[in-house]
């Protein structure tokens, strides 16, 4: 098993965050990592889901909706071929900061199966994380409303 991990402090709350992260139709708009994604997030539902990891191929798979906690946590496990081949437990995490007008943003991935040492491109997935978290972050910052 292989872990992949990828965090940013955004300055919004988890709801606002949470508003971005799960409008998958507008990911085309700012998503540099997943640029289509559709579906809804829903425990049980399936997702289409495209990544352009960079420097990798890209790769369009269906993942299931696994955990639903608005505004805290998103999880899916995607799959190549059969279970136990290459599997992923994709998970978005929004923790309130202190302030509770920002949050801290993370991906979290855990893949197992027979094929990850052969399919998996770390480098490539750790910088595709980072990207869409600061592209995220860039976002929901420039959407947040001013305060006073």
């Amino acid at each position: 098993m292989r872990t992949i991990e990828s965090a940013i402090e955004i300055d919004a709350p988890p709801e606002r965050v949470w508003e971005e992260l799960i409008d998958f139709e507008e990911y085309v708009e700012w998503n540099p990592f997943i640029p289509r994604a559709s579906g809804e997030a829903r425990v049980g539902h399936r997702l289409t889901i495209k990544i352009e990891p960079p420097g990798a191929r890209e790769f369009t798979f269906t993942p299931k909706v696994t955990v639903v906690e608005e505004p805290r946590r998103l999880a899916w496990l995607g799959r190549v071929g059969l279970p136990h081949l290459f599997d992923g437990r994709h998970s978005f995490h929004l923790e309130p900061l202190a302030d509770g007008e920002r949050t801290r943003f993370r991906q979290h991935e855990v893949f197992g199966g027979v094929l990850v040492p052969l399919l998996l491109r770390e480098g490539a997935i750790q910088r595709g994380f980072d990207a869409m978290n600061a592209a995220l972050k860039r976002r929901v910052e420039r959407k947040a409303p001013v305060k006073a």
